[in-house]
């Protein structure tokens, strides 16, 4: 069951995407990204509610919680300033780049987190995950040279740049997540669901400063793919966590499977807003998606 709930959690987590994509269309990042947050906040507030009140309404499923002490409400601010700032970027580079390019390069992200924890935690990578970081980083080279075919230039391009900065700020979000879930003991629901509440905080001061003074020149218009990308990123943390608890579980193996959603991000980015040179990109992706088991079967392995 655990393995079924981490694809779903890959399908899920690529819709997100292409939500995303679509929400951002005419619209600013900064509103599309507030109303994010607001949805999540209203999904987990019964989760809130149960956990502060002691109701047991989710006894027993991924979804129960307690009510946290001040230092671990302090551990979440930290993980939502920092998980804020990673969507911030991320949004906007999806924005303005090819889904085909946003895909693959979110896909490395076991890559930075792993050389994160060997530099962290004294994680020692093996030949298989070597040969798996090796492999990303041609596959990204050769990424980059498709992206110069669409006059995008992986060097000067701000828009890269974001891209790559959102990919770096969640793989130390990750990492964050293993310390203070694992080390400090935090529930993943009493995390997931604060975590939500805190970054709609920030994000109300964010769009006071940086939107409302502006309304008359950056418009906004409604879509129904803005809630779509809350209800999809909550389902697919949700089955995450639902794959982690199950008994005998591999966390290597959900983190790889759940990298397989770039192919639904590809899929639909091709389909659904007709991006080119999908050959070049596709072998690319093929080159990351290798990668990536390779990570897996070293992580297993190890």
């Amino acid at each position: 069951m655990w393995v079924a709930a981490a694809f779903l959690s890959a399908l899920l987590l690529g819709l997100y995407d292409v939500s995303k994509k679509r929400s951002l269309r005419g619209n600013a990042v900064v509103v599309v990204l507030w109303l994010n947050t607001l949805f999540s906040t209203i999904i987990f507030l019964p989760v809130i509610i149960n956990g502060e009140l002691g109701l047991g309404w989710f006894e027993g499923t991924p979804l129960s919680s307690h009510s946290g002490t001040l230092g671990e409400h302090l551990f979440v601010a930290i993980k939502s300033a920092i998980t804020l700032s990673s969507w911030l970027c991320g949004y906007y580079a999806i924005k303005h780049l090819p889904l085909t390019i946003v895909g693959p390069v979110n896909a490395t992200r076991p890559v930075v987190v792993l050389v994160g924890a060997m530099l962290l935690f004294g994680e020692r990578l093996n030949m298989w995950q070597w040969g798996g970081v090796l492999l990303t980083i041609v596959s990204l080279y050769l990424l980059s040279h498709a992206g110069r075919k669409e006059d995008i230039s992986f060097r000067h391009s701000r828009h890269v740049w974001a891209l790559f900065a959102a990919m770096l700020l969640g793989a130390v979000s990750g990492l964050y997540d293993k310390y203070i879930i694992s080390t400090e003991g935090l529930e993943p629901s009493f995390v997931q669901s604060w975590f939500c509440v805190y970054q709609l905080l920030m994000m109300t001061l964010i769009v006071a400063i940086m939107w409302l003074p502006k309304t008359r020149r950056d418009s906004f218009h409604w879509s129904w793919a803005i809630p779509l990308i809350s209800i999809f990123v909550s389902a697919a943390d949700i089955c995450y966590y639902n794959a982690l608890s199950s008994e005998g579980s591999m966390i290597a193996i959900v983190s790889m499977i759940r990298r397989s959603s770039v192919l639904v991000t590809f899929t639909c980015g091709a389909l659904l807003f007709g991006e080119r040179n999908l050959k070049t990109k596709a072998l690319d992706l093929a080159l990351i998606l290798v990668g990536m088991i390779l990570l897996a079967i070293g992580s297993v392995n190890g």
